[in-house]
């Protein structure tokens, strides 16, 4: 294999991106169906070549140091650019496709996912779509568990959020900006309002998922949780807020952009509260965004885009 500048070979890359993806040296070795010991060779060798420590290493695996992860984004992109032009000159077919994504609960993001996957093109592919926890979302980016997060901030949880992504060295660019809205079945009597307002939900059970060991109001998806409701639920995944919300008249508050082919039994309303929810995606600062990366980003502000709603950056 041809030598850069550096004496870093596209080999070495390759085994660099797969034992961060596996956390583990022999794990990657046999995804690569080489010796273990041909790998952490070639680790030591890449560590020795840019004079850098890269990976960290103890008895739970591999992990990445920050100079690690910060050439992980850029092994990602030399790989990709490699794999294009091969495609490309010699006659190569398309290059497996790489992503993961971790998200709150939001029917738009998956909307994204789909239409990414079906415009891909790629013979094989290997992608990831994590619907988890706000904390869980920090922690799968800030350990590379996922390239890309989406979740939300607003006014009341900024402050927090905001020092909790940069003690990880991670950054928020904004993607929009909503009004809120309250999601309820189409046989919900709310359903036939213009617009609801606190008091129409007093009777109505809240739905809100829940947040595990870090169920802090910081970390709630959804706005207004300090206030008390007479009836609450909490849940774990989409589909069961969405049984909840047709069998007992539940509610939740979001962004009021929900899919009809996706979602086809529940509505959005409008909220009239003095709030807004800025949604955003969520990388590490110092990594640039693999293509696959940037070209969800662009099917998730189409997608939005398409209800009306302004997209930022």
């Amino acid at each position: 294999m041809s030598r850069g500048v550096s004496g870093v070979t596209l080999q070495q890359l390759h085994y660099f991106v797969e034992v961060a993806a596996e956390g583990s040296i022999s794990a990657a070795a046999d995804l690569l169906y080489v010796a273990q010991p041909t790998v952490s060779a070639a680790m030591k060798d890449l560590e020795a070549r840019v004079g850098r420590a890269l990976l960290a290493r103890s008895a739970r695996g591999i992990s990445l140091t920050a100079d690690g992860a910060e050439f992980l984004g850029y092994a990602r992109q030399v790989l990709e650019q490699v794999a294009l032009l091969e495609q490309r000159y010699l006659g190569r077919p398309p290059a497996r496709r790489l992503l993961g994504v971790s998200a709150q609960h939001y029917s738009f993001v998956v909307d994204a996912f789909v239409r990414m996957v079906r415009a891909g093109g790629a013979a094989e592919y290997e992608f990831s779509l994590r619907e988890t926890r706000t904390w869980d979302i920090i922690e799968d980016v800030r350990t590379l568990r996922s390239e890309l997060g989406i979740l939300y901030r607003n006014d009341f949880n900024r402050k927090v959020i905001d020092k909790l992504l940069r003690e990880s060295g991670l950054a928020f660019p904004p993607l929009f900006v909503a009004e809120p809205h309250i999601f309820i079945s189409r046989k919900n009597p709310l359903a036939a309002h213009d617009r609801a307002t606190l008091a129409d939900l007093a009777d109505l059970p809240r739905l809100s998922f829940d947040q595990g060991a870090n169920n802090s109001f910081y970390f709630a998806e959804e706005i207004l949780s300090t206030l008390s409701a007479t009836q609450e639920i909490r849940v774990s995944d989409r589909a069961t807020i969405f049984n909840l919300m047709i069998g007992l008249d539940g509610y939740t508050i979001s962004t009021g952009i929900i899919s009809d082919q996706l979602d086809p039994e529940i509505v959005a309303i409008p909220l009239d509260v003095d709030e807004r929810i800025e949604i955003g995606w969520i990388g590490h600062a110092s990594i640039p965004l693999t293509e696959q990366a940037q070209r969800y980003l662009t099917e998730v502000r189409t997608v939005v885009a398409g209800f009306g709603v302004a997209v930022l950056g």
